[in-house]
C-alpha cells in the first residue's frame, strides 16, 4: 500500500494517531525537550516528558499546544513531523491525507496555523474536523440523524461542549479550561494551604489518584513531596479527596456553567432528546472521580461516560476519514 489515510488528535497533553484499518497506533504526550543554546530538538513524546521540571538550565522541555491551540509554531511543526513520520514511513510513495482535531472556538487564524503545521510537517492534504463532532463519532454516536446529541470533550487544554444533529454542530462552546487548570488549581491549593511547592507530574498524580468532583463519601488520601517554601527543605503532607475538590471547585463550577448555558440556547425540540438521551462525557476529564454524579445534580439529565473517553475523539477522525463523503461539507481543508 503506497499511502495510508492518517488521523490526529492533536491534544494539549497527549497526541494521539490513528490509522484507517489499523485503529490508534501512537500515543504520546505533547512534549518537546529542546536545547536552549543550540535550539537542537533532543527528544519528543514520553522522553520528553520525563525531563519536565527535570532539566539541566540549557535544556527545556516544552508544550507547544496550549489551551487546545498552538502556542509554538515551530516546534509543533517539527513534532507533527515526528509523529506522521513514526506511523507512515518517511519512504512512502505518495504523503498521507491528514485529519486534526481542533476545538470548536478556535479563531480562523488558529486553524490555519495547524493546516499550515501539518502540510509542512508532509501531509498531502489535511482535513480539520471539530472536536466534538470528533468525539460524538467516537463515542459511537449516530449524529447523521435529525435527533440531538449533546456531547461534553474535557481535554488537557480546552472543554468543549455542542450540540450536534444531521451530521454537524448546532450550537457550541470552548472554554479554555482542561485538565491543566485542574493542575494548576490544585499546585495553587497546596502552595496555599501548606506553603508547599509541587511542580506539574504531582499535581496530574493528585488529580488522576485521588481527584474528585463528588467527595462525599470518599476517604481516599495521597501522600505528596515537594518543597516548603519557608524552610526550603523538601516535606511530605497527606491531601485527602476532599481537599482535591476544593482545589479544583472553581474550575470544575466553569465547566458546569458553561454546560448549562448550551442547554438554555438549545432549541425545544433537540433539547428534549437530550433529556430523553442525556450527554455523553468524553476526554481525559471524564474519568475525574465523581463527576458524572456531579454534573447529574446539577442539570438533571443523565449522564454516560464513553466507553474509552481518553481516545473518542482520535477514534473519531477515523470514522470521519472512513466516511469523508458523509462530513466533507462540515470539514475545513486545504491541499499543500
Amino acid at each position: 500500500m503506497l499511502t495510508r489515510d492518517i488521523g490526529i488528535d492533536l491534544g494539549t497533553a497527549n497526541v494521539m494517531v490513528y490509522i484507517k484499518g489499523s485503529g490508534i497506533v501512537l500515543k504520546e504526550p505533547s512534549v518537546v525537550a529542546v536545547d536552549d543554546q543550540t535550539k537542537k530538538v533532543l527528544a519528543i513524546g514520553e522522553e520528553a516528558r520525563k525531563m519536565i521540571g527535570r532539566t539541566p538550565g540549557n535544556i527545556r522541555a516544552l508544550r507547544p499546544l496550549r489551551d487546545g491551540v498552538i502556542a509554538d509554531y515551530d516546534t509543533t511543526e517539527v513534532m507533527l513531523k515526528h509523529f506522521i513520520d513514526r506511523v507512515h514511513g518517511r519512504r512512502s510513495f505518495l504523503k498521507p491525507r491528514v485529519m486534526i482535531c481542533i476545538p470548536s472556538g478556535v479563531t480562523t487564524v488558529e486553524k490555519r496555523a495547524v493546516l499550515e503545521a501539518a502540510n509542512q510537517a508532509g501531509a498531502r492534504k489535511t482535513y480539520l474536523i471539530e472536536e466534538p463532532v470528533a468525539a460524538a463519532l467516537g463515542a459511537g454516536l449516530d449524529i447523521s440523524q435529525p435527533s440531538g446529541n449533546m456531547v461534553v470533550d474535557i481535554g488537557g487544554g480546552t472543554t468543549d461542549v455542542a450540540v450536534l444533529s444531521l451530521g454537524g454542530v448546532v450550537l457550541s462552546k470552548s472554554l479554555r479550561i482542561g485538565g491543566d487548570k485542574l493542575d494548576d488549581a490544585i499546585i495553587r491549593y497546596v502552595k496555599k494551604e501548606y506553603n508547599l511547592l509541587i511542580g506539574e507530574r504531582t499535581a496530574e498524580e493528585i488529580k488522576v489518584d485521588i481527584g474528585s468532583a463528588f467527595p462525599e463519601d470518599d476517604d481516599r488520601f495521597l501522600e505528596i513531596r515537594g518543597r516548603d517554601l519557608v524552610t526550603g527543605l523538601p516535606k511530605t503532607v497527606k491531601i485527602t479527596a476532599a481537599q482535591s475538590y476544593e482545589a479544583m471547585e472553581e474550575p470544575i463550577m466553569a465547566i458546569i456553567e458553561v454546560i448549562r448555558q448550551v442547554m438554555e440556547l438549545t432549541p425545544p425540540e433537540l433539547a428534549a432528546d437530550i433529556v430523553e438521551r442525556g450527554l455523553i462525557l468524553t476526554g481525559g476529564g471524564a474519568l475525574l472521580n465523581g463527576l458524572d454524579k456531579l454534573l447529574v445534580r446539577e442539570t438533571g439529565v443523565p449522564i454516560h461516560i464513553a466507553d474509552d473517553p481518553l481516545s473518542c475523539v482520535a477514534l473519531g477522525t477515523g470514522v470521519a476519514l472512513e466516511h469523508l463523503d458523509l462530513y466533507a461539507e462540515h470539514l475545513m481543508s486545504n491541499t499543500q
